[in-house]
């Protein structure tokens, strides 16, 4: 049987979604989106040649049949602001995927949940396919499904910390409930995170700073394809209940009673 993620209108084999920031060259970010198997690609508008797509580097490599690029609003303060960024995005990209961070603070770059809130409303009432990114706040997901995002993306610790999954408590309260594809983003700094994500029923991952700053990103990025796999698979063969003691696997001494 099939195990694709669904998002919008869109099926998806790989489980990594991979942002480019951050790379040391143009050619290291595309190695490692090659090796990373992903084919879901952020990429920040602010970051694009808006008046000539083409001499893009990353957008002229990428096989835009099979990998979905994922333009986001970072950058953005508000509402207002979101919207607007998002319907350009539209026009420059030819995709109704945006992914919509709002965070007026730039030290901490915590998104806004209010503003985040309506923003998703309007862009969903538009026909996008949002994937609003928010603190791990399991109210405010479920008030987002209902606004019709597409998908939600908590995160596990601060964006580009590396500190993994320090909200997996609120995570699993997330994941429990949600009738939404539930994608991890932000914090995750190595693949035994990317996995713990993926044990705990998160649909995705969204990783960059990690593979990015890597003292080799390309394979780096193959790490973090395999953890993915790997912890998707553990999930789908549910995990062993936990136990409190020792609980022996082979009695050694069974065999004396046979004598």
């Amino acid at each position: 049987m099939s195990d694709n993620l669904i998002i919008g209108n869109r099926e998806f084999s790989s489980r990594l979604f991979v942002g480019t920031g951050k790379f040391p060259s143009p050619e290291i970010m595309l190695q490692s989106i090659m090796a990373s198997g992903s084919q879901m690609i952020t990429v920040a508008m602010k970051r694009v040649n808006l008046m000539n797509e083409a001499t893009d580097d990353m957008l002229t490599h990428i096989n835009r049949e099979h990998v979905q690029l994922l333009p986001n609003t970072s950058g953005v303060r508000n509402a207002k602001e979101a919207v607007l960024a998002a319907r350009m995005s539209k026009e420059i990209f030819n995709t109704d995927f945006i992914k919509l961070e709002i965070h007026p603070d730039p030290k901490y770059l915590m998104p806004d949940p209010v503003e985040t809130l309506k923003a998703t409303e309007e862009l969903a009432a538009d026909g996008f396919i949002v994937l609003p990114y928010i603190q791990a706040d399991p109210v405010l997901c479920k008030l987002l499904e209902e606004a019709g995002a597409s998908a939600v993306m908590p995160l596990g610790s601060p964006i580009g910390s590396n500190r993994g999954l320090l909200t997996r408590d609120f995570l699993r309260i997330i994941i429990e409930q949600s009738n939404l594809p539930v994608i991890v983003d932000a914090g995750i700094g190595a693949p035994s995170h990317a996995a713990e994500a993926m044990e705990m029923g998160a649909d995705a991952v969204l990783v960059n700073t990690a593979i990015a700053v890597a003292g080799d990103p390309v394979k780096m990025a193959e790490a973090f394809k395999y953890g993915v796999q790997a912890g998707r698979l553990a999930f789908l063969a549910k995990l062993g209940a936990q136990s409190n003691h020792a609980v022996s696997t082979s009695p050694l001494t069974s065999f004396l009673n046979e004598i």
